[in-house]
């Protein structure tokens, strides 16, 4: 699938990070009380980040010292400041996947939630989709497009995540049947939508990523007793996503 990684406007402020929330607590929230299972992300490479792009380039040319003749490095050149800690350098979603726990280790036990993030701290929160609640995502001018139209419509929303480049909408869980039917109804699908299902994943806040801060453009209202979120139905939204998305030109960047 791809997407536009254009600017953002400045009504979609949801890329920024939540104020006194911390990893741990969203992690522990979603799966004690809202039965969402969840697992670190891979999260960035410090060093990378503490050296800065000058002081990475220098040590690769300490390693690999260039060629007599080649041209200088101008002022500022070399590896970005935010790489992912995963060990693959052309990582498509850098910071913004599971590693190590894999994905299949996703839960709701909270000993477990605690242990992870007592060990890393600042590991990107992800959600496992899927089984007790779904998503769909766009990028972030079509979805500023996109909620508008619903909210025009008085449609009643989920939570919604932002990040710098997209934007979420939390579902009730679907099947890929169901939701091929959905979309066999439209002449052209823009291949910037992104369906986070059975065996999916998404970032939530308030999590660091490459790109970004990760935020709460819609944040979740707690059912009674402080049970799940309710959620909308995907039939409910995805005639306004796939509208908003044929107006975003189609690229080959899969970048969160």
């Amino acid at each position: 699938m791809r997407e536009i990684l254009g600017r953002r406007r400045r009504w979609f402020m949801g890329s920024r990070r939540q104020k006194g929330s911390q990893p741990l607590d969203t992690a522990l929230l979603c799966a004690t009380r809202w039965q969402w299972p969840v697992l670190p992300g891979v999260g960035l490479d410090r060093r990378a980040e503490a050296l800065g792009a000058r002081g990475a380039e220098r040590e690769r040319t300490a390693a690999y010292p260039p060629e007599e003749d080649a041209t200088p490095d101008a002022p500022g050149d070399g590896p970005p400041a935010h790489v992912c800690a995963c060990p693959h350098p052309d990582c498509a979603v850098p910071g913004a996947h599971p590693h190590d726990p894999g994905l299949l280790a996703a839960t709701t036990d909270a000993r477990m939630v605690e242990w992870w993030w007592t060990r890393r701290p600042d590991a990107p929160v992800l959600l496992a989709t899927g089984g007790t609640v779904s998503a769909v995502s766009l990028p972030a001018t079509a979805g500023v497009r996109a909620l508008r139209a619903l909210e025009r419509m008085g449609v009643r929303l989920g939570p919604v995540v932002a990040t710098p480049t997209r934007c979420a909408l939390l579902v009730a869980p679907y099947e890929l049947a169901e939701l091929g039917e959905l979309l066999d109804r439209h002449e052209w699908v823009p291949s910037s939508l992104r369906y986070h299902g059975r065996g999916g994943y998404l970032v939530l806040p308030p999590s660091r990523i490459a790109s970004g801060g990760v935020g709460w453009e819609r944040a979740p209202q707690p059912g009674p007793g402080g049970s799940a979120p309710w959620l909308p139905r995907i039939e409910v939204v995805v005639d306004s996503l796939v509208a908003a998305g044929t107006r975003e030109p189609d690229e080959n960047r899969l970048a969160y």
